[in-house]
Protein backbone atom coordinates (compact mmCIF):
# COMPACT_ATOMS: atom_id res chain seq x y z
CA UNK A 1 0.00 0.00 0.00
CA UNK A 2 1.69 3.08 -0.97
CA UNK A 3 2.13 5.89 1.71
CA UNK A 4 -0.06 8.51 1.76
CA UNK A 5 0.81 11.77 0.99
CA UNK A 6 0.15 14.92 3.14
CA UNK A 7 1.80 18.46 2.94
CA UNK A 8 0.35 19.55 6.43
CA UNK A 9 2.25 17.50 8.71
CA UNK A 10 1.59 18.20 12.30
CA UNK A 11 4.41 16.25 13.90
CA UNK A 12 7.40 14.22 14.06
CA UNK A 13 8.46 10.83 15.72
CA UNK A 14 11.94 10.96 17.06
CA UNK A 15 12.78 7.51 17.56
CA UNK A 16 15.99 7.95 19.44
CA UNK A 17 18.38 5.26 20.72
CA UNK A 18 16.77 2.95 22.47
CA UNK A 19 12.83 2.20 23.22
CA UNK A 20 13.91 -0.61 26.35
CA UNK A 21 12.79 1.15 29.33
CA UNK A 22 15.40 -0.08 31.50
CA UNK A 23 18.14 2.10 29.22
CA UNK A 24 16.19 5.23 29.94
CA UNK A 25 16.94 6.47 33.29
CA UNK A 26 21.13 5.94 32.20
CA UNK A 27 20.24 7.67 28.86
CA UNK A 28 18.63 10.42 30.54
CA UNK A 29 21.52 10.57 33.53
CA UNK A 30 23.90 10.53 30.86
CA UNK A 31 23.13 12.93 28.60
CA UNK A 32 22.21 15.05 31.43
CA UNK A 33 25.66 14.72 32.57
CA UNK A 34 27.57 15.50 29.37
CA UNK A 35 25.01 18.86 28.28
CA UNK A 36 25.64 20.09 32.00
CA UNK A 37 29.52 19.57 31.70
CA UNK A 38 29.47 20.81 27.92
CA UNK A 39 27.52 24.18 29.64
CA UNK A 40 29.52 24.83 32.32
CA UNK A 41 33.22 24.23 30.53
CA UNK A 42 32.38 26.54 27.77
CA UNK A 43 30.63 29.25 30.03
CA UNK A 44 33.86 29.15 32.00
CA UNK A 45 35.95 29.44 29.32
CA UNK A 46 33.60 32.80 28.09
CA UNK A 47 34.06 33.98 31.66
CA UNK A 48 37.33 33.51 31.98
CA UNK A 49 37.77 35.78 28.61
CA UNK A 50 35.60 38.17 30.00
CA UNK A 51 37.64 38.68 32.98
CA UNK A 52 41.29 38.55 32.31
CA UNK A 53 42.17 41.44 30.34
CA UNK A 54 45.67 39.45 28.86
CA UNK A 55 43.56 37.60 27.11
CA UNK A 56 41.75 40.01 25.37
CA UNK A 57 43.94 38.89 21.69
CA UNK A 58 42.34 37.44 18.99
CA UNK A 59 43.27 33.90 19.23
CA UNK A 60 41.22 33.87 22.86
CA UNK A 61 38.46 35.92 21.29
CA UNK A 62 37.67 33.43 18.44
CA UNK A 63 37.74 30.67 21.78
CA UNK A 64 35.09 32.46 23.20
CA UNK A 65 32.90 32.96 20.33
CA UNK A 66 33.76 29.23 19.61
CA UNK A 67 32.28 28.18 23.15
CA UNK A 68 29.45 30.53 23.15
CA UNK A 69 28.24 28.31 19.83
CA UNK A 70 29.17 25.23 21.31
CA UNK A 71 26.41 25.71 23.88
CA UNK A 72 24.21 27.08 21.36
CA UNK A 73 25.06 23.97 19.04
CA UNK A 74 24.38 21.33 22.28
CA UNK A 75 21.25 23.09 23.19
CA UNK A 76 19.85 22.86 20.21
CA UNK A 77 19.33 19.03 20.14
CA UNK A 78 20.38 17.61 24.06
CA UNK A 79 17.03 19.25 25.78
CA UNK A 80 14.38 17.96 23.60
CA UNK A 81 16.42 14.26 23.85
CA UNK A 82 16.45 14.87 27.93
CA UNK A 83 12.49 15.91 27.67
CA UNK A 84 11.77 12.95 25.44
CA UNK A 85 13.23 10.45 27.44
CA UNK A 86 11.81 11.86 30.66
CA UNK A 87 8.27 11.84 29.19
CA UNK A 88 8.54 8.86 27.23
CA UNK A 89 7.00 10.61 24.29
CA UNK A 90 8.80 10.93 21.22
CA UNK A 91 7.08 13.46 19.60
CA UNK A 92 8.13 16.61 18.09
CA UNK A 93 5.87 19.14 16.40
CA UNK A 94 6.69 20.06 12.84
CA UNK A 95 7.59 23.72 13.08
CA UNK A 96 9.97 22.65 16.21
CA UNK A 97 11.34 20.11 13.45
CA UNK A 98 12.05 22.95 10.70
CA UNK A 99 13.61 25.20 13.72
CA UNK A 100 15.65 22.66 15.21
CA UNK A 101 17.01 21.42 11.82
CA UNK A 102 17.47 25.57 11.10
CA UNK A 103 19.21 26.50 14.43
CA UNK A 104 21.26 22.63 14.10
CA UNK A 105 22.73 23.71 10.54
CA UNK A 106 23.14 27.30 12.06
CA UNK A 107 25.60 26.44 14.99
CA UNK A 108 27.68 23.52 13.22
CA UNK A 109 28.43 25.87 10.14
CA UNK A 110 29.74 28.56 12.77
CA UNK A 111 31.67 25.67 14.40
CA UNK A 112 32.97 24.97 10.35
CA UNK A 113 33.93 28.34 10.17
CA UNK A 114 35.40 29.59 13.33
CA UNK A 115 37.59 26.54 13.39
CA UNK A 116 38.88 27.89 10.09
CA UNK A 117 39.13 31.52 10.93
CA UNK A 118 41.34 30.13 14.38
CA UNK A 119 43.70 28.09 11.50
CA UNK A 120 44.29 31.44 9.75
CA UNK A 121 44.63 33.59 12.54
CA UNK A 122 47.82 30.80 14.62
CA UNK A 123 49.05 30.92 10.59
CA UNK A 124 49.00 34.51 10.56
CA UNK A 125 51.25 34.14 14.28
CA UNK A 126 53.66 31.63 13.45
CA UNK A 127 53.98 32.25 9.59
CA UNK A 128 54.20 36.61 9.87
CA UNK A 129 54.39 37.45 13.38
CA UNK A 130 55.89 40.80 12.65
CA UNK A 131 52.71 41.69 11.01
CA UNK A 132 50.17 40.11 12.95
CA UNK A 133 49.17 42.65 15.23
CA UNK A 134 48.79 44.61 12.55
CA UNK A 135 46.57 42.15 10.28
CA UNK A 136 44.82 40.70 13.06
CA UNK A 137 43.34 44.05 14.52
CA UNK A 138 39.96 43.83 16.64
CA UNK A 139 38.11 45.14 13.82
CA UNK A 140 39.24 42.56 11.32
CA UNK A 141 38.47 39.88 14.23
CA UNK A 142 35.09 41.08 14.74
CA UNK A 143 34.56 41.30 10.59
CA UNK A 144 35.70 37.38 10.22
CA UNK A 145 33.06 36.22 12.97
CA UNK A 146 30.45 38.52 11.27
CA UNK A 147 30.66 37.15 8.21
CA UNK A 148 30.79 33.33 9.47
CA UNK A 149 27.41 34.05 11.16
CA UNK A 150 25.69 35.25 7.94
CA UNK A 151 27.67 32.90 6.13
CA UNK A 152 26.28 30.23 8.24
CA UNK A 153 22.60 32.02 8.98
CA UNK A 154 22.56 32.15 4.74
CA UNK A 155 22.98 28.68 4.15
CA UNK A 156 21.07 27.25 7.27
CA UNK A 157 17.89 29.40 6.00
CA UNK A 158 18.26 27.95 2.14
CA UNK A 159 18.34 24.45 3.78
CA UNK A 160 15.29 24.87 5.84
CA UNK A 161 13.18 26.66 3.13
CA UNK A 162 14.47 23.78 0.89
CA UNK A 163 12.74 21.57 3.07
CA UNK A 164 9.37 23.45 3.85
CA UNK A 165 8.38 22.78 -0.25
CA UNK A 166 8.72 18.98 0.80
CA UNK A 167 5.25 16.94 1.30
CA UNK A 168 5.91 13.85 3.54
CA UNK A 169 4.38 10.58 4.17
CA UNK A 170 2.60 9.40 7.25
CA UNK A 171 4.99 7.28 7.92
CA UNK A 172 7.05 10.17 9.78
CA UNK A 173 9.41 8.10 12.09
CA UNK A 174 13.02 10.11 12.17
CA UNK A 175 15.15 7.32 13.10
CA UNK A 176 17.64 9.86 14.95
CA UNK A 177 17.36 11.95 18.16
CA UNK A 178 17.15 15.14 16.20
CA UNK A 179 15.75 16.44 13.34
CA UNK A 180 19.06 16.00 10.70
CA UNK A 181 18.71 17.13 7.63
CA UNK A 182 19.22 14.30 5.29
CA UNK A 183 16.84 12.00 7.27
CA UNK A 184 14.32 14.61 6.67
CA UNK A 185 14.89 14.40 3.09
CA UNK A 186 14.57 11.00 3.34
CA UNK A 187 10.89 11.08 4.76
CA UNK A 188 9.84 12.91 1.95
CA UNK A 189 7.15 11.48 -0.39
CA UNK A 190 8.12 14.25 -3.47
CA UNK A 191 11.09 15.06 -5.56
CA UNK A 192 14.10 15.95 -3.61
CA UNK A 193 16.76 15.80 -6.25
CA UNK A 194 17.02 19.70 -5.51
CA UNK A 195 17.24 18.72 -1.84
CA UNK A 196 19.92 16.52 -3.12
CA UNK A 197 22.08 19.08 -5.18
CA UNK A 198 21.79 21.62 -2.95
CA UNK A 199 22.73 19.67 0.20
CA UNK A 200 25.76 18.24 -1.50
CA UNK A 201 26.77 21.34 -3.26
CA UNK A 202 26.74 22.87 0.24
CA UNK A 203 28.76 20.38 2.08
CA UNK A 204 31.19 20.99 -1.39
CA UNK A 205 31.93 24.60 -0.61
CA UNK A 206 31.22 25.35 2.92
CA UNK A 207 32.68 22.28 4.45
CA UNK A 208 35.30 21.47 1.74
CA UNK A 209 36.12 24.76 1.58
CA UNK A 210 37.09 25.43 5.33
CA UNK A 211 38.57 22.37 5.64
CA UNK A 212 41.17 22.78 2.39
CA UNK A 213 41.89 26.58 4.38
CA UNK A 214 42.38 24.64 7.09
CA UNK A 215 45.03 22.06 6.01
CA UNK A 216 46.64 24.85 3.35
CA UNK A 217 46.97 27.12 7.00
CA UNK A 218 48.79 24.31 8.85
CA UNK A 219 51.03 23.16 5.74
CA UNK A 220 52.42 26.70 6.10
CA UNK A 221 52.90 26.23 9.79
CA UNK A 222 54.56 23.03 9.75
CA UNK A 223 56.86 23.97 6.93
CA UNK A 224 57.52 27.45 9.60
CA UNK A 225 58.15 25.36 12.12
CA UNK A 226 60.68 23.15 10.74
CA UNK A 227 62.46 26.24 9.47
CA UNK A 228 63.35 27.25 13.08
CA UNK A 229 66.64 26.08 13.95
CA UNK A 230 66.47 25.78 17.92
CA UNK A 231 64.33 22.59 19.41
CA UNK A 232 63.12 25.44 21.89
CA UNK A 233 61.33 27.91 19.13
CA UNK A 234 60.03 24.60 17.35
CA UNK A 235 58.25 23.26 20.23
CA UNK A 236 57.51 27.07 21.55
CA UNK A 237 55.97 27.62 17.83
CA UNK A 238 53.86 24.03 17.81
CA UNK A 239 52.52 24.43 21.09
CA UNK A 240 50.89 27.49 20.48
CA UNK A 241 48.65 25.86 17.82
CA UNK A 242 48.29 22.16 19.27
CA UNK A 243 45.12 22.53 21.03
CA UNK A 244 43.41 24.01 18.04
CA UNK A 245 44.90 21.10 16.01
CA UNK A 246 43.43 18.91 18.18
CA UNK A 247 40.10 20.14 18.39
CA UNK A 248 40.01 20.65 14.13
CA UNK A 249 40.98 16.63 14.38
CA UNK A 250 38.19 15.78 16.89
CA UNK A 251 35.21 17.73 15.06
CA UNK A 252 36.67 16.68 11.50
CA UNK A 253 37.41 13.33 12.31
CA UNK A 254 33.86 13.05 14.09
CA UNK A 255 31.76 14.31 11.38
CA UNK A 256 33.65 11.63 8.75
CA UNK A 257 32.50 9.05 11.20
CA UNK A 258 29.05 10.12 11.30
CA UNK A 259 29.11 10.25 7.22
CA UNK A 260 30.45 6.83 6.81
CA UNK A 261 28.11 5.44 9.75
CA UNK A 262 25.10 6.73 7.60
CA UNK A 263 26.08 5.73 4.34
CA UNK A 264 24.19 2.33 4.68
CA UNK A 265 20.31 2.33 4.88
CA UNK A 266 20.10 -0.14 7.59
CA UNK A 267 22.77 1.57 10.18
CA UNK A 268 20.56 4.41 10.90
CA UNK A 269 20.80 3.62 14.90
CA UNK A 270 24.47 3.55 14.54
CA UNK A 271 24.49 7.04 13.09
CA UNK A 272 22.57 8.23 15.24
CA UNK A 273 24.81 7.41 18.05
CA UNK A 274 27.94 8.33 15.89
CA UNK A 275 26.61 11.90 16.02
CA UNK A 276 26.33 11.98 20.07
CA UNK A 277 30.19 12.35 19.20
CA UNK A 278 29.97 15.79 17.46
CA UNK A 279 26.82 17.13 18.75
CA UNK A 280 27.90 16.70 22.42
CA UNK A 281 31.61 14.75 23.26
CA UNK A 282 33.36 17.22 20.71
CA UNK A 283 31.66 21.01 22.53
CA UNK A 284 32.40 19.01 26.25
CA UNK A 285 36.29 18.32 25.41
CA UNK A 286 36.74 21.88 23.62
CA UNK A 287 37.00 23.57 26.77
CA UNK A 288 39.06 20.90 28.19
CA UNK A 289 41.34 20.28 25.57
CA UNK A 290 42.36 24.33 25.65
CA UNK A 291 42.70 24.33 29.06
CA UNK A 292 44.76 21.19 29.61
CA UNK A 293 47.39 22.47 27.19
CA UNK A 294 47.49 26.34 27.10
CA UNK A 295 48.98 28.02 29.87
CA UNK A 296 47.95 30.85 29.13
CA UNK A 297 44.37 29.42 30.33
CA UNK A 298 45.91 27.64 33.19
CA UNK A 299 47.20 30.82 34.72
CA UNK A 300 43.73 33.06 34.25
CA UNK A 301 41.51 30.23 35.66
CA UNK A 302 43.78 30.08 38.65
CA UNK A 303 42.92 33.24 38.85
CA UNK A 304 39.34 33.06 38.31
CA UNK A 305 38.88 31.12 41.30
CA UNK A 306 41.22 31.92 43.51
CA UNK A 307 41.10 35.67 42.89
CA UNK A 308 44.79 36.32 43.32
CA UNK A 309 47.77 35.98 40.45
Amino acid sequence: MEPENDTRISEFLLLGFSEKPELQPFLFGLFLSLYLVTIFGNLLIILVFSSDSHLHTPMYFFLANLSFVDICFTSTTIPKLLVNIQTQRKVITYKSCIMQMYFFILFIGLDNFLLTVMAFDRFMAICHPLHYTVIMNPRLCALLVLVSWIMSALHSLLESLMVLQLSFCTALEIPHFFCELNQMIQLACSDTFLNDLVMYCATLLLVGGPLAGVLYSYSKIISSIRGISSAQGKHKAFSTCASHLSVVSLFYCTGLGVYLSSDSPQSSHSSAAASVMYTVVTPMLNPFIYSLRNKDIKKALTVFFRGKP
